[in-house]
């Protein structure tokens, strides 16, 4: 009994351990379900400025792809998780820096999604905190389902704004490009 018992232990810790990523000391999961779409932990990395650790990003496909120009600009389920791992990060600070990635991501012509980048913008409040996480999920014909917290806040529609979404860390120019990499898988 138990050897049983140890052997039914042993097999649940195997399973557990692959379905955490530990990183920089943040525990990701490798898998997560949306829309009854399974999507796997493509690649993840942490998010540094001035050498200092301000969130963790995750990617998640249903198949594995290292081309961020082609990832942006599919039209399949996905996402990006964001755990915050800094009190330094704001509200303030967040919707600067994801104002300069669609300005990067859109080359531009983010003026033609100021509806869905200040609708985008209003998530960030109230003020984030430390260890809150964000996943920002798109879904064909839905739009991104943006959850704070495992808790849906707004959905905004269009392949468009998906893209320059996605854009801010995938794009030629990326909000940085060490954790482009790390999503990437490379």
């Amino acid at each position: 009994m138990k050897n049983v018992l140890f052997i039914i232990a042993l097999f649940f810790s195997v399973l557990t351990s692959n379905a955490q990523k530990k990183i920089a000391g943040i525990e990701i999961p490798t898998k997560v379900n949306f829309n009854e779409t399974n999507l796997e932990l493509n690649g993840a990395g942490v998010r540094t400025k001035y050498m200092m650790d301000m969130y963790v990003g995750g990617l998640y496909l249903t198949a594995k792809n290292n081309n961020g120009i082609l990832v942006m600009n599919e039209d399949k389920t996905m996402a990006i998780k964001l755990q915050i791992v800094s009190s330094l990060i704001t509200t303030k600070k967040m919707v600067d820096a994801v104002d300069e990635g669609f300005k990067k991501s859109t080359k531009g012509k983010q003026a033609e999604l100021k509806t869905e980048i200040d609708k985008f913008k209003a998530v960030f409040s109230p003020e984030i905190k430390e260890n809150d996480i964000y996943d920002f999920v798109y879904i064909p014909e839905k739009g991104t389902v943006i959850y704070k917290n495992s808790k849906p806040v707004t959905t905004i529609k269009g392949l468009e704004f998906k893209k320059a979404l996605f854009g801010i860390w995938l794009c030629s120019e990326p909000a940085d490009s060490g954790l482009k990499a790390a999503m990437l898988g490379k």
